[in-house]
This record gives C-alpha cells, sequence and structure tokens, in this order.
C-alpha cells in the first residue's frame, strides 16, 4: 500500500489504552511499544484497520497495550492465527508480536511455514535471549555457555540465528534493529509495513532482570559506534565513525581502515543480494566483525500467500456450485468398509 497522503485519523497518544503496562522498569519492551505508536498514524489508516497478534511472552502483553484490535493467542502459533486472519480479512494490516522463545521454539515451525507462505504480515521478533516471563531460564537464541537457571554450568546448544534462519525459509523482508535506537526502529518497521509480504524484524531488547547489558555492545554510546554497522542500500559498508569499512576476500568479509584504502573497494550494500545477505547475518559469528543492523533482505517480487489463496476462491464463486459439488459427490476417490 501507498501512502497518498498524510491524513491523521488519530494520534499516537489515542493509541494508548486504559490497561497498566506491566513491564519491568526499564525493560526495552517500552521503547519498542512508543515506537510503533509513533509511526502508525502516519499511515493515514483508520485504528480499526490494525490488528496486533500476540503469543505468549512479556512481548506477547503488546496487543493490551494498543488500542487497535489485537488478540493475546496461543503459545508459537501467533503466525498461524495471523495468517488466518490475513486470509480472511486482506483490507486489514496484521501485525504479529512474538519473542525469541515464543516463535524460535514452540513456535519453530509456524514461523518457518509463515516465511516460506509469505501472507503480507509485519513480524516484530522481541530477542533478549533469555525466557523472561517464566524468570530466566536460556532460549533458542542463548549463546552457548551463558549460566542461566536452567543451565546452571552453561547452555550446551548452539543458538538460532534468526535472520539466517529467515533467508533459509526464503522470507521476503529481513531486517534488524535495537530498542535503545527509536529513530532507526521506526524507519524499519516503516519500511516493513509497505512491503507486501512477510516481513521479519528482529528487536534485540534488552531484559535489565535476567539478561541486563547482553547487547550494551552495539547500544552504549562509547562502544556502539565500533560495534554496529548501519546498512544502507547502494551505500558502502562503514562504521566507527567513518574509519573502517567492510571488504570482501572472495565471499570472506574482512575490516578495513579507511585511511590505508580506498573507499570504492569496500562492499556496497544491496538490500536484493539473497547470498551477501546470508553473509551479513552470518556476522554474529565472528568476534572480529561488526552488528550489522538495518534491512538485509528485501524480494518484493514473490507472491503473497492470502493474495493467491483469495484468487482461488474468487474464481471458485463463479463457477456452477451445483456442478462443482457433484462432481464432488461422483468423484472416482472412493472406497468401501466391509
Amino acid at each position: 500500500m501507498e501512502l497518498t497522503d498524510n491524513k491523521i485519523l488519530f494520534t499516537s497518544k489515542e493509541l494508548e489504552t486504559d490497561q497498566e503496562v506491566r513491564w519491568c522498569p526499564g525493560c526495552g519492551d517500552y521503547a519498542i511499544l512508543k515506537s510503533v505508536q509513533k509511526i502508525l498514524p502516519d499511515f493515514g489508516r483508520p485504528k480499526h484497520e490494525f490488528v496486533f497478534v500476540s503469543g505468549i511472552g512479556c512481548s506477547s502483553r503488546f496487543p493490551y497495550y494498543m488500542d487497535t484490535y489485537g488478540m493475546h493467542s496461543i503459545h508459537g502459533r501467533a503466525t498461524a492465527i495471523a495468517t488466518g486472519l490475513k486470509s480472511a480479512k486482506p483490507e486489514l494490516s496484521v501485525w504479529v508480536i512474538t519473542g525469541d522463545g515464543d516463535a524460535l521454539s514452540i513456535g519453530g515451525n509456524h514461523l518457518i511455514h509463515t516465511l516460506r507462505r509469505n501472507p503480507d504480515l509485519n513480524i516484530l521478533l522481541f530477542n533478549n535471549q533469555i525466557y523472561g516471563l517464566t524468570k530466566g531460564q536460556f532460549s533458542p537464541t542463548s549463546e552457548q555457555g551463558k549460566i542461566t537457571k536452567s543451565s546452571p554450568v552453561g547452555v550446551a546448544d548452539m543458538p538460532f540465528n534468526p535472520l539466517a534462519l529467515a533467508l533459509g525459509a526464503n522470507g521476503t523482508f529481513i531486517a534488524r534493529t535495537m530498542d535503545r535506537d527509536p529513530k532507526h526502529q521506526q524507519e524499519i518497521y516503516k519500511r516493513a509495513y509497505y512491503h507486501a509480504g512477510t516481513s521479519l524484524v528482529e528487536i534485540y531488547q534488552n531484559c535489565n532482570v535476567f539478561n541486563d547489558g547482553t547487547f550494551e555492545l552495539y547500544t552504549e554510546k562509547t562502544s556502539k559506534p565500533e560495534h554496529t554497522l548501519f546498512l544502507e542500500h547502494g551505500k558502502p559498508l562503514i562504521f566507527n565513525n567513518a574509519t573502517q569499512g567492510i571488504v570482501l576476500d572472495g565471499m570472506t568479509p574482512k575490516v578495513v581502515d579507511l585511511i590505508d584504502n580506498n573507499i570504492d573497494h569496500l562492499w556496497v550494500h544491496d538490500e536484493k543480494d539473497m547470498f551477501k545477505a546470508y553473509i551479513l547475518a552470518r556476522f554474529s559469528d565472528y568476534s572480529d566483525l561488526p552488528r550489522p543492523f538495518g534491512i538485509f533482505y528485501i524480494d518484493d517480487q514473490k507472491s503473497t500467500f492470502d493474495g493467491i489463496l483469495n484468487e482461488q476462491i474468487n474464481e471458485r464463486k463463479i463457477e456452477d456450485k451445483t456442478a462443482a459439488f457433484n462432481q464432488l459427490l461422483i468423484s472416482k476417490n472412493s472406497w468401501v468398509v466391509e
């Protein structure tokens, strides 16, 4: 959908509800909520056309705090419920609110197939690398060796990489942002809204009670420039206050100092390049590489699941229903029970 005018039908303040926001003081969820409330009025459509569907977890309280339609649904099943809703009511803007436990553990199968099918949904995946609601067990994104209440001698698992997983499932909009950068958040959410298909946005979100500071390298002013890389389509990969950049040595990314290297040799980001997007998604495997934030990959050519499904329904509506029913009844596929 393209925004044709800037008509404001409601304000961000009017998206607040009478429900007490029950997240721990200092939780990153507050900043995400405010960013979403800030951008929705810009889309020039009434509140009743927005729906927020969540699963189970701290993040999944989100629909209570949005004065729109919404559903606090079943653990891990928010993407399935949202797919059904979008298929039945394609005119709605449907958003899925989920966490690293909800989406990648019990909901992992649903997430993979949602990305594969490509319904027109916006999935905001709050990743704090811990189970916050159930008081601090390790999650599918917790780093190996991490001491938690359910791993007293360290996590034995290798963690999921949500964006690499999404690329493997043929996701069509894959991005990352962080709770402590509201401006960046809002830019990414707007791009996700205008994408026709499933948008997956991973959000680095601090759990200040059970996993405080896990992303501080990327959020603190003193360390952020050196350790974060903000992706911009058509621009070279530059970071650390424009003193360093990324080059590709074959298919291996390397950090170079811009003092000794011509900027023309740097890797230029292309949102449509799936292969380089996968390399970017694996930057987190290397301690000497910065962590990328922004849009990793967009495929704007793939048809949406809800679009195809509704085309099929409309085609069947114009058929002779009696003839179609009779054909079903006299199908050759039958059996006899003796």
